[in-house]
């Protein structure tokens, strides 16, 4: 699902016809009038499709293949999605009484389940367009970051009574840190493609951090926190935000959607709304964490999540932060040494950029760290 705002491009005769091909799938009203490819995230492949119906209105929808190298069980993904999608939708309209609300939808395919395979093979979804929304790569003001953590925290609350049983882990140990640092540490010493000698101070820099990567898994292994439905993939660009309000209308990109720890999502919105800086900036002056976004995340998430989550989860909220962000560096670090064959790249050494702007922040954070707790504790007390 991406935004109507999302950088687009005319495709040739033979995509655009195979975009009819697909679309025509799905349990869609009307005659396909145009396609176009959407260039917009690392990982599926995304297209619009603009159909028209006998009365002459168009409607426009989201095509998506799911990416098989990423995800090697993608109707398991799709499962999860529809489970989820189903259940938020259940619960809006019990709640709202709203059929016409903005919520993410799936369209069912011509044969009744919730995905096709595409002409040339390939799992396919197909989203409802919502028009009017525009998304961020970076965070732009505090009142976007509030809407943004408010939204994650109402999404977890909204499957907070749907069983974590009911949702498959569809990519192993995907927050698993220590696992993550000890598979880097691996990729390092094998050096598959002679590019270790050009980050050794990367790699010392992960490796004076090795006391951080257990936290979180020792919690969850201890029942410190429980096992909860998250996201997992909680960038500012994964929520939809009225372009004449500001406010956050829905949280799309749900293919990570796991049993997990909600500090994993609150982390990662940490990792990617608190620096004005790009994921991939090289000039690493630029990056650094400020305070009044960390302080509208936290109340905007706990503005949501505040009745369900438990006090060890909320203790670990600043350090989680620094978390995500340390392990989304080490997952930079070692796709750049395997090759770059897990995130898209545009440029030599893309994802060695992008380690290095995730490590200059953990250390923003560090540097800030008691400062953000005594935050957390502030706005808790507040809610008491």
């Amino acid at each position: 699902m991406v935004p109507s705002t999302s950088p687009v491009h005319p495709v040739d005769p033979a995509l655009q016809e195979s975009i009819a091909r697909i679309s025509n799938q799905f349990a869609i009203e009307g005659e396909f009038i145009e396609g176009e490819e959407i260039e917009s995230g690392h990982i599926n492949s995304t297209y619009r499709a603009t159909f028209e119906t006998s009365s002459g209105a168009r409607h426009r929808y989201i095509l998506q293949r799911i990416n098989e190298k990423v995800f090697k069980d993608p109707v398991a993904v799709m499962r999860n999605v529809e489970c989820v999608t189903r259940h938020i939708n259940w619960k809006v309209l019990r709640v709202k009484k709203d059929l016409g609300g903005q919520t993410l939808s799936l369209y069912p395919g011509r044969g009744g389940r919730s995905w096709v395979v595409g002409p040339n093979g390939g799992i396919w979804r197909c989203y409802n367009s919502i028009e009017g929304c525009v998304t961020y790569d970076i965070i732009e003001n505090t009142r976007q970051a509030f809407q943004a953590a408010r939204a994650f925290g109402s999404f977890q609350d909204l499957v907070s009574d749907l069983p974590a049983s009911e949702i498959e882990e569809t990519i192993p140990d995907f927050h698993h840190t220590r696992k993550r640092f000890e598979r880097l540490m691996r990729v390092a010493d094998a050096d598959p493609h002679g590019r270790a000698g050009s980050v050794g101070a990367e790699l010392e820099f992960v490796r004076q951090r090795e006391k951080d990567v257990g936290v979180i898994i020792d919690l969850l292994a201890t029942h410190s926190i429980p096992t909860r439905i998250t996201h997992n993939d909680t960038k500012i660009n994964n929520v939809m935000i009225d372009a004449d309000t500001d406010e956050a209308v829905c949280v799309i990109d749900l293919d990570t959607v796991m049993p997990g720890a909600s500090l994993y999502d609150f982390g990662d919105l940490v990792r990617t709304a608190t620096s004005p800086a790009a994921e991939d900036e090289r000039d690493l002056s630029k990056v650094v964490m400020q305070m009044p976004m960390f302080e509208a995340l936290v109340d905007g998430y706990l503005d949501a999540a505040d009745d369900f989550l438990n006090d060890a989860e909320i203790e670990h909220l600043a350090f989680s932060g620094k978390l995500i962000t340390f392990e989304t560096g080490m997952r930079f670090l070692t796709d750049f040494l395997e090759g770059d064959g897990y995130f898209k790249i545009h440029r030599e050494g893309h994802n060695l950029d992008r380690c290095r702007t995730q490590f200059k922040l953990v250390a923003e954070i560090e540097r800030q760290q008691e400062t953000m707790e005594k935050f957390v504790r502030k706005v808790r007390r507040g809610k008491r």
